[in-house]
């Protein structure tokens, strides 16, 4: 990660130390962010990064009856936990320190893009901790929440079955009622990350799970707490079968779990567990989105060094072989993978510092129509990003030897998790732009048309013009599909929807990097305002296709049939 990078966008653009205006930020100050920052840059130097390459080429094993995994993750978990760090955001009453979001995401950015499969372990716990301080009594608060933060427990989510995937609604694991109060659970779940390690004394699991009578499909879901150990200390019934094995985040437990009478305590109300679930998901995924540029971030600023002290070739037109060799940063079409990289990767941490900041001021219409994109661009072209880091280091970047080729591998899983990118854009389609009246999809557009003002009225009219363009094209074909009556055919392409949705959006978050630089002389301003003209240039005349191919509701997928392939 580049310090200087997240001093910019969270001090220069999203000026975050005006939060401390609100109440519940009033104990803070950039003086407690910048505590935060370093000491968060600090453990990820020398707890997390030191084993990443270890635990990727040491798998987490399991012998049947206890997963082992190296001992560094232990000396990370319990630096993070020392620090106090677990409960930055969280409410004071807890223990937390009531840091923004926005501080608190740019932290943790640091651990990801130190270690992703060590960081997993503490964003899930995060989450789960934050659903069940919203969602749970005052006795699951003080049972399960309080030791989380502390560090003595860790938590998951366990949502996908092996026969339902994504679809939720197919889930069987079941929940039987008992004379206590509590619940049986009978069942498995797979691909359930942290879900069984030496880490911490306890594990939280977070299972949805239909209780028998209760509504079909989705409405009929339920959220149950299902620790490893029950209070008295003895093993729960849920155990795992085995792990998984990854091609990358090999660092994490990832398990299949088997539920046989496990006792739960249920969260909230019968039947409204993917309400509850989904305000963990939604944290993830913008979770998902951040860890989607950490990796990336780091793989860019490595491929820089390298391409800075790799020399080879000589400047176009020069043939004498006497002449010395340049370093590779010097060939153009090199300076364009670098420039691809540094425009996916700071427009990516910019959008999801902006998500992050959303959640700080309540503007929650506009969370809603971002999250899927957050959760999703980032997925999509900081891996491309990463596959450009690759290519820049060229040979040597497909060795293990290098860094990059790891960093690659642990991003390719950011598009399948928590919600495929597929049902990122069935959402954002199907969903989020036409609910409430369409009233996210015009607060987007009115935060687009104030940037667009701005612009033009100051450093870049040529920028803005293009920005207008394309987003007046956006919400006109927006409207024409739905006017036109043929959802089948408008979901269809929802993929390529989002796509163009995402690189518009990342447009707009690029040319309030350059308000924000305008006025500013050096090194740094000049690559932010070059990185921008790069976007401007390259990345959002894609756009232009495919909204050709959305207006025209093109049916190729449709009629595709399974014998034809």
């Amino acid at each position: 990660m580049s310090r200087r990078d997240l001093d910019f966008l969270l001090y220069e653009w999203l000026h975050v130390e005006e939060l401390a205006a609100l109440d519940r930020f009033a104990e803070h100050s950039r003086e407690t962010f910048d505590g935060v920052l370093e000491l968060s840059e600090q453990l990820a130097t020398r707890y997390f990064a030191p084993h990443n390459k270890l635990s990727d080429a040491n798998e987490p094993s399991f012998d049947g009856q206890t997963v082992t995994l190296i001992p560094e993750v232990k000396k990370a978990w319990d630096a993070f936990a020392a620090a106090d760090l677990l409960a930055m955001s969280m409410d004071a009453e807890l223990g937390g320190a009531q840091l923004p979001a926005v501080v608190a995401q740019a932290a943790f950015a640091w651990i990801a893009a130190a270690n992703v499969s060590t960081s997993g372990y503490l964003m899930l716990t995060i989450a789960n901790a934050n659903l069940l301080a919203h969602f749970g009594t005052p006795e699951q608060i003080e049972t399960y929440v309080k030791p989380m933060l502390a560090g003595r427990f860790s938590g998951t989510m366990a949502l996908s079955e092996t026969q339902a995937g994504s679809s939720l609604a197919d889930i069987t694991t079941r929940a039987e009622p008992a004379a206590d109060g509590s619940y049986r659970l009978f069942g498995s779940k797979m691909w359930i990350s942290g879900a069984e390690h030496e880490l911490t004394e306890n594990i939280v699991n977070l299972v949805l799970a239909k209780i028998p009578g209760g509504p079909a499909g989705t409405k009929g879901i339920s959220l149950f707490i299902v620790p490893k150990y029950l209070a008295d200390g003895t093993r729960n019934g849920v155990a795992i079968s085995g792990l998984n094995h990854k091609m990358g985040q090999r660092g994490i437990t990832n398990t299949v779990l088997n539920f046989d009478g496990a006792v739960g305590y249920l969260v909230g109300e019968p039947h409204r567990g993917i309400v509850y679930m989904f305000h963990m998901m939604n944290e993830a995924r913008l979770g998902v989105g951040m860890g989607a540029v950490a990796r990336p971030a780091t793989g860019y600023l490595k491929s820089v060094q390298y391409a800075r002290e790799r020399p080879q070739g000589r400047p176009l037109g020069v043939r004498d072989p006497s002449t010395p060799q340049v370093p590779i940063i010097e060939h153009p079409d090199v300076k364009r993978m670098l420039l691809a990289q540094k425009a996916y990767v700071e427009g990516g941490l910019a959008l999801g510092l902006y998500c992050a900041k959303l959640v700080d001021t309540g503007d929650n219409a506009l969370l809603d129509i971002l999250t899927p994109v957050a959760k999703s661009w980032p997925s999509q072209w900081c891996l491309e990003a990463n596959s450009l880091a690759i290519q820049v280091h060229g040979g040597y970047g497909y060795t293990r030897e290098y860094d990059v080729e790891q960093h690659y591998r642990d991003n390719r899983l950011n598009p399948i998790h928590e919600g495929t990118n597929g049902i990122q854009s069935l959402d954002l389609l199907g969903r989020k732009v036409t609910q409430n009246g369409g009233a996210s999809m015009v607060a987007l557009g009115e935060r687009i048309a104030a940037t667009v003002s701005a612009a033009r009225d100051g450093v870049a009219p040529h920028l803005a013009d293009q920005l207008d363009a394309a987003w007046q094209r956006l919400a006109a074909v927006t409207a024409g599909m739905f006017a036109a009556g043929d959802i089948e055919a408008a979901m269809a392409n929802s993929a390529v929807y989002l796509e163009a949705f995402g690189h518009i959006v990342v447009a707009w978050i690029w040319l309030q990097q350059v308000l924000a630089a305008d006025g500013r002389d050096g090194d740094f301003y000049d690559g932010k305002r070059q990185a921008a003209r790069y976007f401007f240039a390259y990345e959002l005349p894609r756009t232009a296709p495919q909204l050709d191919l959305l207006e025209s509701l093109d049916r190729t997928t449709l009629e595709m049939r399974d014998a034809w392939f």
